[in-house]
Formats: structure tokens, sequence, C-alpha cells
């Protein structure tokens, strides 16, 4: 896959991924705006129903005080409008006379009925009486016609317009009775408590009632005014239906009531998109790593080619040699190429075994015995291994062995291998003249090697990969240091296998340090 269309798909994979997302927040938050607005609609509802319950209340209580006043309390009687109906029946010989009267009573009353500090109040009432007179006019003139055979008299209220007209006084009279007096707090919260709980709210709440955005005495202990709240209505109107009041409510814990009604499919859904992001994202990590581990591998078969190519060609140059006539009678030459052919194929037979190595190593096949060893010695024997590659290179290695003790259980051969590829990597990255210094110290119960040279070094970046098989810093298609990158690999398998540590550090054209830390054995 090219690289331009594997990161093509990993952008589209993206912002599908966020698409899913975005989709996902957009419903949930649409969702809780719903709740939030139903959660609204239902309080809303529930203080109109409040409001409108105490001015009925209030209402019919005063109007029941009303109706049972005492009659000798009206002043005077006005007709309003009167009906007379007079109709003579000449089968029956009989006349009938009804009369309809509407009737305005007016009455002062003490002002204690309101207690709004006034002497006397004027009331007026509408009343409605009726008449019906049933006479016998056989054989008489009607002016003699003085007693009915049958009179029918009834007298009542007009409901409608008395209840009319009386809830206009009341209001007009009401309104400037103190708010406190008018309801308490205690029938606020009952009638509240009822209402929210048949509409499903069942959560602690906050009232109060305001007069033009003034707090009055009817308000809950934890009320909390908010002048954008539009959880309000009006309450108690006058008679030119305006009231200055307000009823508001605020609840503590709204927003976690609003929540738990769609709490499940916020999870659901939370959950789920996380599932999706974390497979995109280990699916997108294990592409990446893949692609990494195809270049390293690429990268190290183009590394081996040039490490055979060159053995191979040696090899190859050798035994043309020793055809030639000239050259097959000269034992001295035959002997030194069979000593090149021999130290060629030691070459390709070394590298093959790395391999081997690494790959035992990770199925945790490659037996490893410990015995007791020095680890002095063992740095000696691994620099008598590299001092005529360092000698030919004009080169040097000095020891600084300050470890008193040097006693680690170690397999001889693996860790000397181990010093050797540390060493065979300072002189090889070492473009001039390898200058390699090693050290050994006491720290605690571990002893300290350390391997530094004046090299190229590597960046940061590197020194972090540069235990990892395969790995080789990036030089392109240049490979004028050979290598397959495996080398730094079987060391820090070999050193953890010891219960050890492996560290570098390094600056780019200043040289690398490697540090290996091991458990002293008494």
């Amino acid at each position: 896959m090219g690289k331009k269309l594997f990161i093509l798909l990993i952008i589209l994979m993206s912002l599908s991924l966020v698409g899913i997302i975005a989709i996902q927040a957009y419903y949930i938050n649409d969702s809780v705006d719903n709740e939030n607005e139903r959660f609204k609609f239902n309080v809303v509802k529930a203080l109109n129903y409040v409001s409108n319950t105490i001015e009925e209340n209030e209402s019919e209580m005063y109007f029941s005080k009303f109706l049972n006043l005492d009659s000798e309390k009206k002043t005077d009687e006005d007709a309003v409008s009167q009906l007379l109906i007079y109709q003579k029946n000449n089968s029956t010989k009989e006349t009938l006379i009804y009369r309809s009267s509407v009737l305005q009573e007016n009455y002062k009353l003490s002002s204690s009925l309101f207690d709004i500090g006034l002497d006397s109040l004027d009331i007026k009432n509408i009343t409605a009486k009726s008449t019906a007179e049933i006479y016998d006019n056989t054989g008489i003139a009607e002016k003699d016609i003085k007693s009915p055979i049958t009179k029918i008299i009834r007298s009542g209220t007009i409901d409608e317009a008395q209840r009319l007209s009386f809830d206009k006084s009341f209001k007009e009279i009401s309104k400037r009775t103190p708010i406190h007096k008018r309801v308490s707090k205690k029938e606020i919260k009952k009638l509240l408590s009822e209402k929210l709980e048949k509409d499903g709210i069942d959560i602690d709440f906050e009232f109060a009632i305001y007069s033009n955005d003034l707090a009055t005495k009817v308000r809950s202990d934890n009320f909390e005014y908010d002048p954008n709240s539009k959880l309000r209505v009006p309450i108690f109107y006058d008679e030119n239906n305006q009231t200055p009041y307000r009823l508001l409510v605020n609840f503590p814990d709204d927003r976690k009531f609003i929540l738990s009604g769609i709490i499940g499919m916020i999870l659901l859904s939370v959950i789920f998109t996380s599932i999706i992001i974390l497979a995109y994202s280990s699916a997108l990590f294990q592409l990446v790593k893949q692609r990494k581990i195809s270049e390293i591998k690429t990268d190290f078969i183009n590394n081996m080619t040039h490490e055979f190519k060159t053995p191979i060609a040696t090899i190859n140059l050798a035994l043309d040699a020793i055809r030639n006539p000239k050259v097959i009678d000269d034992k001295e030459k035959v002997l030194r190429y069979l000593r090149m052919i021999k130290e060629e194929n030691k070459r390709m037979h070394a590298q093959v075994e790395n391999v081997l190595r690494i790959s035992k190593l990770e199925k945790n096949e490659l037996n490893i015995s410990k015995d007791r060893v020095e680890l002095n010695d063992l740095v000696e024997d691994a620099l008598s291994h590299v001092e005529l590659l360092v000698e030919d290179r004009k080169g040097y290695i000095k020891t600084f062995f300050n470890a008193e003790k040097s006693s680690v259980l170690a397999n001889e051969t693996h860790f000397t291998n181990v010093i050797v590829n540390i060493l065979d990597n300072a002189i090889k990255y070492s473009p001039e003249a390898p200058k390699i210094e090693v050290h050994t110290e006491n720290a605690g119960t571990n002893i300290i090697l350390k391997i530094k040279d004046h090299g190229s070094g590597m960046s940061k970046a590197a020194a972090k990969k540069v235990f990892e098989k395969f790995y080789r810093e990036h030089t392109g298609n240049i490979h004028n240091v050979k290598g397959h990158g495996l080398g730094l690999a079987y060391v820090k398998r070999i050193v953890e296998d010891h219960q050890g540590h492996v560290s570098v550090e390094s600056e780019k054209e200043k040289g690398s340090t490697f540090i290996i830390k091991l458990p002293l054995i008494s």
C-alpha cells in the first residue's frame, strides 16, 4: 500500500469516527433539551394550577362569608328591571298575572371582612324575585278581583351576575391586602407538591412570591432568585386583569432529575462510542505498527543483502585467484586466499547465527546456563576479539576497572557476545579512528559497565528504539555502515535474562555511552 493511499485511508477513517461521535453528541444534546423543555412545561403547568387554585379558594371563602351576611345590613333596594305578564283565559275562566323583577341590593359592611383598614365597605348584591297569581273571574268584573285562587312567589339570587359583581368588587378591595395575609407558605407548598408528584416530578424545590421583582414574605428558606428564570406564573389578578405578583419555583437538583430520564441512553451511547474509539485506535495502531515493521524489514533485507554481497564477492574473487595457474603454485598466496574464504564464511555464519539466536530468544528456546564469573575478566576477553579491528583503524580502547567487586551470575559465551556487539557498534559508528573507553564501577549491590565511544552518535528518537529488533536509524539507501538491526536486540534480551538492565545515552556527532547494570553475587 502506497504512503499517500495509507494516509488517505487514515484521514477518511478518522473523519468517519469524528462524524459518528458528533452525531451521537447531537442526538444526546437534543434529547437533553427535549427532556428539559418537557420538565419546564410540567412545572409551569403545576404553577398555573397552584395560582388558579389559590385565587379560587380565596374568592370562594370570602363569597361564602358574603352570602351569610345579615339582611339588616342592607341599606336600600333598587329595581334594575321588571317584567309583567297579564293573561286571561276564556276557556278556563281564569286570569294569570306574572311579575318578575331584578333587584340591586346595597350593603354597608364593616371592613373587618377583608381586613384592609377601612371603616366600612359598600357592597352591591343582585337578586331576583318572581310572583305568579291566578284569579277566578267567573261572573265578576276584572276591577273586582281581590284575592287570587293560587299565588306562587319565588325569590333568590342571580348566581352568575351576582358572582361577577362580587368578584370585581372583591379584586378591587383585596389587592390592597398584604400578600402574606392572602396566602401561606404551607398552602403553596402543599398544592405544589401534590401537583408536581402527580406529574412525576418528585424532587425538592424552593418557591417564592415576588412583587415587581422584589421579594415578599411568602418564600421558602433556601429560595434563590434568578431574574431570567422561566419557571414563574402571575398570581392574584386585580379587577383589570393585571398583577405585580409572580409565583416562582426553582429546583436545586433539576439537572440531575432531567438527566435521570435519559441516563440509560447516554450510558449506552458512551459505551458503544468508547468501544468504537478503542477498536479504531487499536486498528490504527496495528496498521501503523505493521507498516513500520514492513519498512524495517525492507531495510533489514537491504542491509542483509549488502552484508552477504561483500563476503560472497570476496569468496568468488579468492576462488578465481586460486584457480589461476600462476597463483595455484604459490603456496603462500593460496593459504592467504583460503584464510580469506574462511573468515568471510565465518562472517556469514555469524550473521545467520545472530538471526537464529534472536528467534530462539523470542520463543524462549535458547538454553542459557549461568555460572559465577568475573565481569572484568569477561570485558578483557571481549576486548581481545576486537583489538585487531581497532588497531587496523589506528584507534584505541582504554579500560577503567574501578569495580572492586565484579562477581556476577552469567553465561560466559553469551555475555561476551553482548560486550563484543556493543564494542563492534562503537567501532563501526566511529567515522574517524575509534576512541573507546570501558568503565566498571560498583553501585550498592550492583556493578555498572559503561562503554563509551566518540563516534557519530544518534538522535534521541533513535536512542529510544535502538534495542528494538530490526531497528536501524533511517539512512535511506545509504549503507556505508553495515548491519542488520539485530545485535542490540540480542544484547537487550541477554541482559534482561541475566536480571540486568541496559540503556544508552547519546548525542548526535558526540558519541554514545552504553550502560549495563547487573546484580552482584557474594
